[in-house]
């Protein structure tokens, strides 16, 4: 084993703005480790202000084209073979992402529904659009109450994508519901960020404005006028970028992160055995405090505790 040998993952959970990238690369500089991001739009390349993707290289970071069909299941491969290879060198692999369902693929198996055959997505789609949201997701309940009850009749996609399970005799709660478990591929403590909400949406306020003067107006335009996946094209503020005046797609913008903030502030809840950290500080300052639990719990080898 390598001096900074590890014996387990170190994954850190933060909303938008809680600076979980300073703190896991803080973390991986510390020990000798590398930094694995579980960010569903920071896999694509082809949105760097958008996606506000690492500096510095990082595994998983602009992996696909924009119009490539990413899919959970194909990142979680693609994550796990990551630490995997971290985990064979003897290297620390420190997750970090804000897309809870990537990191939860990420740190271990997942039942995940089946993948279905071209044009099933497609009729649901034109079902959903010509009966409207309210009729379609009467359609869904009266097939699969329980993922009807998780989803929200005006959330498209998952509406539809519940629809086109129904197809090949799955569903969308199932695999939900039992997201959250303690199992894990490897030993891995996973560590949640806590930001107080004003400080957050004070940070979200000003990385918007700092994203519209580097010219992310001018970027979703371009990249809108080329092939684009479904799923990168949900990428947060893409369309009201493209739809909105300057003024009114700023405040859009800002107020879709803060909400998109306040969700993923409830995904933390769901983590069983997360370790909250207070993040409202340096990140230097929070790396040192999820190190320091890390070698209470014995979880970093001897080597990794310099």
């Amino acid at each position: 084993m390598s001096p900074h040998g590890t014996a387990g993952v170190l994954a850190i959970f933060g909303p938008t703005g809680s600076g979980k990238t300073a703190v896991a690369e803080a973390v991986a500089d510390a020990i000798g480790g590398a930094v694995v991001s579980c960010d569903s739009m920071q896999a694509y390349r082809g949105l760097p202000i958008l996606t506000n993707p690492p500096d510095r290289p990082t595994r998983l970071v602009g992996v696909w084209p924009l119009d490539h069909e990413g899919s959970v299941a194909e990142f979680a491969e693609l994550a796990q073979a990551a630490i995997d290879e971290l985990l064979a060198s003897g290297r620390t692999p420190v997750l970090a992402g804000g897309t809870g369902l990537y990191l939860r693929a990420a740190i271990g198996e997942l039942d995940l529904p089946p993948k279905v055959e071209p044009g099933i997505r497609e009729r649901a789609q034109r079902l959903y659009d010509r009966v409207g949201a309210v009729r379609a997701h009467e359609l869904l309940a009266a097939r699969d109450p329980g993922a009807a009850a998780a989803v929200h009749p005006n959330d498209r996609r998952r509406v539809v994508r519940a629809l086109e399970l129904l197809d090949v005799g799955a569903s969308l709660q199932p695999a939900e519901a039992r997201l959250w478990s303690e199992r894990a591929r490897h030993p891995t403590i996973v560590f949640g960020l806590d930001v107080p909400r004003e400080t957050l949406d004070e940070r979200i306020r000003a990385r918007t404005q700092a994203m519209f003067e580097a010219g992310v107006v001018g970027e979703v335009r371009r990249a809108l006028a080329t092939p684009i996946s479904s799923t990168a094209s949900q990428a947060l503020g893409l369309q009201e970028l493209a739809e909105l005046t300057e003024a009114e797609a700023f405040e859009a913008l800002v107020a879709r992160t803060q909400r998109y903030a306040a969700y993923q502030r409830k995904w933390m809840r769901r983590i069983p055995g997360l370790v909250s950290v207070a993040a409202d500080r340096p990140a230097d300052k929070v790396a040192d405090e999820l190190l320091e639990v890390a070698r209470a719990r014995q979880h970093l080898s001897a080597g990794g505790a310099r």
